[in-house]
């Protein structure tokens, strides 16, 4: 087989019998033509590999048409690529889960709690005991069936004078067995190193001294360990640990296990849902959502918490009005370093100049002031006390025989050392640097569905308009009263309109002159 190609010096090479395909076709397009004898491999070779495109290029199209049918037709779960599933069936889950921030869903996490566990542990804070203890949980700690113990424990005893503590301590030992206790604040995760600054505060070293300490814990866990050991079960006691928010419940688990096991701050709210810790072999503590306050209480006891605040019921200024009539000014002016303020709205002034809560020209934040003011207060830095009352009547759902049971089991002897021995180790505030309130006892709390739905404010949410009415010192009600006086005087004397003229009223004028006016008129001598 002859084709044509170049006259070239390599045709006449021993090599020259042997032309690659490139070669060939730039045979074909330059030089003179020249007959050259090439092997049946070669023609063989090429026309195999046109014959092999060809093939990838049928393949493609055909491909390139299946795509195109499947487009068109309607997809099926079998044939949807496998992402797009996994966001489907995450979307439905969203859609089927719970709202967490539901007070249906908190309900139902807090009975959880209660359902599940052998004691209940309710957290009171021990500025307002009595403010903080919820009727309606604790009937319902002693109707459920089990024989469920309750035990009352006082925390944040760092914040109220000796005197008062033990004066409370002696009050609820009536009901219940009473643990006086302070939860460290400074606890960590031991997994997140913190950022070491080499200079610190010294009034910033006292505070995480004051804050890291715990007292009463050995004391608790001694009486949970031999409560345990006297059950003689294989199954671990169950600790249910509820109350209010911002009482310090999930501060208490964490001072108890040494480590912080649950998310705990000054923000309501934390904790969603019910959460289990071990602490011991034989004691599993089960920390819950706060008790929802029902819209019944008194505003005074609503504003101390900041639940309505929270809730956007209220306004973060009210809550501080309502605060500040419970106190007493001059405590007031010394525990903020204050002057003298005649309404909620000036003290907020001041209180942002010395904070430094300042807007553009120098003007006082005195929202940012009122949110300052307030977390003082709902969290374990304001000191304020209130008086036990000591000849209180026992509520319906207790009885002689509830208290003897509820002693029961409980080494008393114990725990009255333990607490004298936790008394003896922390450092009480005086009596005049804290703030006295009054007390406006228990508070109604929420625990089942239907009651959330019937939860109306009450008589009790409209004491705040009345005294609002009778103060006499707060300059924006005075003006908005006299606004009001004005309005009607305006509408008795209308001016009559008539369509298409212009009615001028007349006004009279004293033209008369006075005697102190010059008579032009004088003749002078």
């Amino acid at each position: 087989m002859y084709i044509c190609g170049p006259r070239s010096s390599r045709s006449k090479d021993a090599f020259g019998k042997q032309y690659s395909l490139y070669s060939f076709f730039k045979s074909t397009c330059v030089g003179a033509a020249l007959f050259i004898p090439l092997s049946k491999w070669s023609v063989y070779s090429v026309l195999q590999i046109e014959e092999e495109k060809q093939r990838k290029r049928q393949a493609k199209k055909a491909e390139r048409a299946q795509k195109r049918k499947k487009e068109k037709e309607p997809a099926s779960k079998e044939t949807e690529p496998k992402v797009k599933r996994v966001r489907q069936d995450v979307d439905t889950e969203k859609q089927t889960a719970p709202d967490k921030n539901s007070k249906q869903y908190l309900c139902s996490e807090l009975n959880k709690v209660i359902d599940a566990s052998d004691v209940v542990i309710e957290v009171l804070d021990a500025r307002d005991p009595l403010g903080y203890r919820c009727p309606q949980l604790e009937e319902a700690v002693l109707q459920r069936e089990g024989n469920k113990k309750l035990l009352l424990v006082l925390n944040k005893i760092d914040l109220v004078p000796k005197e008062n503590v033990e004066r409370w301590i002696q009050c609820l030992q009536q009901e219940f067995p009473v643990v006086a206790f302070k939860a460290s604040t400074q606890i960590k995760d031991k997994t997140v190193q913190a950022k070491k600054s080499r200079i610190v505060a010294s009034n910033e070293v006292l505070d995480k001294s004051r804050g890291a300490a715990c007292f009463g814990n050995s004391l608790l866990t001694e009486l949970l360990t031999s409560l345990a050991a006297s059950k003689q079960s294989e199954t671990s006691l169950r600790v249910g640990v509820v109350g209010f928010p911002n009482v310090g419940k999930s501060s208490l688990i964490n001072s108890l296990k040494g480590v912080l096991a649950c998310n705990a701050g000054v923000k309501r709210g934390i904790t969603k849902s019910m959460q289990e810790v071990h602490i011991l072999k034989n004691v599993k503590l089960m920390d819950s959502p706060g008790v929802i306050a029902s819209l019944s209480n008194p505003p005074a006891s609503m504003a101390l918490r900041s639940l309505q605040v929270e809730e956007g019921q209220e306004s973060v200024l009210e809550a501080v009005r309502t605060l500040l009539k419970q106190c007493d000014k001059t405590q007031i002016m010394l525990q903020y370093t204050v002057p003298d303020f005649r309404n909620s709205l000036e003290f907020l002034s001041l209180f942002a100049k010395k904070r430094g809560y300042l807007q553009k020209g120098g003007i006082p934040n005195t929202e940012q002031a009122a949110t300052a003011f307030l977390a003082d207060w709902t969290g374990a830095k304001m000191s304020y006390h209130c008086k036990p009352q000591e000849n209180r009547s026992l509520p319906a759902y207790m009885s002689d025989a509830v208290i003897a049971e509820m002693k029961s089991g409980w080494d008393l002897d114990q725990l009255q050392k333990g607490n004298k021995e936790t008394l003896k180790g922390i450092k009480f505030p005086n009596q005049a640097s804290s703030i006295s309130i009054i007390s406006k006892g228990p508070t109604a709390g929420l625990l089942n569905v239907s009651d959330i739905s019937e939860d109306k404010p009450g008589a009790a949410a409209t004491e705040t308009v009345a005294e609002q009415n009778d103060e006499n010192n707060e300059p924006e009600q005075t003006t908005k009263e006299e606004n009001e006086m004005v309005e009607p005087e305006k509408q008795k004397e209308p001016l009559k309109k008539q369509p298409g003229r212009v009615q001028f009223q007349s006004v009279p004028i004293d033209i008369s002159l006075s005697t102190d006016a010059y008579d032009f008129n004088t003749d002078f001598k």
